[in-house]
């Protein structure tokens, strides 16, 4: 999806610091598992290390930082002095709180835990290639204080580059209530506790989790625009570039294109030929300017033979619009582009496990998964079954896994069968097709029924009005050349009944 909506919140960034810098919001995601490379190397009870160098920057609450520290206590703090410092482990308060013991940290699962005698371990890598690496510290099997071996927590921390969106997947965080009450907290607080945000239930209180994962994130916020092709030809990293593709993206700037900073606030020097224009490193910063606003440019070359997020999907396919620009390609509009997504729907089901083939087209690798045949294949659909019930919204159980909910003990989960959308009315109609779908600049919305419709509201995946048409009787048209590219839903109200229908814009 091409991100223009968070390109219009990053103009207002510039106009006004601050913006969006306080918004953190936090969601379930899939719960998935990564691996640390690197030990930290002390098992002394609360304590924090030194300081560790992240391999990319990272913003946190509107600060800037290159290196944190890791307390053995759970959390990744930002403040260099509490390098080998005592860890606080005693606490009372729910955050935000300007009293809370530890300030300017993401609290992945922050509780007095007692590695001294290493039997667990702590340990922390960075995956991905730039600009959308990741840096996870992971803890596994650290025992608890007082509890010992009798109850332990494992979990990771994941700092995402350029969108600086932070997950945590706890593992399983068991729970020693004899002491400091069997307190723990999953959030984020800033540097004078004012403000600070909490995953549901797990604001501080005593609470156990197996395989859950959260992410905290704010719309709106991004450092740069990037640009991501394959490497098709030698592998050597340079590659040609259609800038008019960024052109197309930043069209609210009507940018040219300069190499250096210094250029791009004179205007000298502009890039002559933005149609084919080859990177002189990788990664390399150009920059655009327009309309009174200057925004760097990262240009990167991958191999797209990696599949750098894991999910089955080969690289060169996750260019969903086909602009050569894999990384304005974001389906489920959560920063994340699709090619180093693992959820690329947003739907809580792992992509891996919806890029899956038909049995009975199993010899036809190009025909995909589509369980209510609407052209849009489960992985990049966030209603599988088209029964009007988002798929996340599925999850009956409230595990964050749509997949283990059967509610009829059928073998089918919930989230594929049609039959199955408790507490909603259905409301689906045959009067109301759409087509072409997918469509790349005119929708038509036909309807057979005879009857008139009262009003068709688009909006996108997350639920956000994008417009209001005028309906005809018969066939209405709708422009949508101008929107972004990924998936929407089309909401029909006719006869007192609400119909919903969704497509795909290409």
């Amino acid at each position: 999806m091409k991100q223009k909506y968070i390109l219009f919140a990053l103009f207002s960034l510039f106009i006004n610091k601050g913006i969006s810098q306080s918004n953190y919001s936090v969601a379930s995601i899939p719960f998935q598992q990564y691996t640390g490379d690197l030990p930290i190397s002390f098992t002394s009870d609360d304590t924090y290390s030194g300081l560790i160098a992240l391999p990319f920057s990272f913003n946190f609450y509107g600060n800037i930082y290159n290196q944190v520290v890791v307390s053995t206590n759970g959390d990744i703090g930002f403040n260099s002095t509490s390098a080998n410092s005592f860890s606080p482990w005693a606490f009372n308060q729910t955050i935000p709180n300007a009293s809370f013991p530890v300030l300017n940290a993401v609290l992945g699962c922050f509780h007095d835990m007692n590695n001294s005698d290493a039997q667990g371990t702590i340990t922390y890598g960075s995956y991905g290639v730039a600009p959308y690496r990741k840096f996870v510290v992971y803890y596994n099997n650290n025992s608890h204080f007082q509890c010992n071996s009798a109850a332990k927590s494992s979990f990771q921390m994941i700092l995402h580059e350029t969108s600086s969106i932070i997950d945590v997947q706890l593992i399983d965080k068991q729970l020693c209530a004899t002491w400091n009450g069997g307190r723990a907290v999953t959030g984020l607080i800033n540097s004078d506790g004012t403000l600070g945000i909490a995953a549901p239930g797990r604001n501080t209180g005593a609470w156990t989790a197996f395989h859950e994962g959260w992410r905290f994130s704010r719309a709106g916020y991004y450092s740069n625009y990037s640009f991501v092709v394959c490497d098709d030809d030698d592998h050597d990293g340079y590659q040609s570039f259609d800038l008019n593709v960024a052109n197309n993206d930043l069209s609210y700037m009507n940018p040219q294109f300069f190499e250096t900073m210094a250029d791009a606030q004179t205007g000298a020097n502009p890039i002559s030929i933005s149609s084919s224009y080859t990177n002189l490193s990788n990664p390399q910063t150009i920059y655009a300017s327009g309309n009174g606003v200057i925004m760097p440019v990262t240009l990167s070359v991958i191999d797209c033979t990696i599949d750098a997020d894991n999910d089955s999907v080969a690289t060169n396919d996750e260019d969903i619009n086909t602009d050569t620009n894999l990384a304005n390609d974001d389906t489920d509009g959560d920063g994340i582009p699709n090619y180093m997504d693992n959820d690329d729907d947003g739907d809580l089901v792992l992509t891996n496990l919806e890029y899956v083939f038909p049995r009975s087209n199993a010899q036809n690798p190009s025909v995909l998964l589509d369980t209510d045949g609407d052209t849009i294949p489960n992985y990049l659909d966030n209603d599988d079954d088209g029964d009007g019930v988002l798929t996340w919204k599925e999850d009956y159980n409230g595990n964050g896994n749509p997949a283990d909910d059967d509610t009829n003990t059928n073998g089918t989960p919930d989230y594929l069968e049609n039959a199955v959308a408790l507490g909603v009315e259905q409301n689906i109609s045959q009067d109301i097709q759409l087509y072409p779908n997918p469509v790349a600049s005119i929708l038509n919305i036909e309807n057979t029924s005879g009857n008139e419709i009262s009003s068709v509201s688009i909006y996108n995946i997350n639920g956000s009005l994008i417009k209001q048409v005028k309906a005809t009787n018969s066939v209405t048209t709708v422009d949508v050349a101008e929107m972004q590219s990924g998936v929407y839903f089309v909401k029909v109200e006719m006869n007192n009944q609400v119909q919903n229908y969704k497509f795909i814009k290409k």
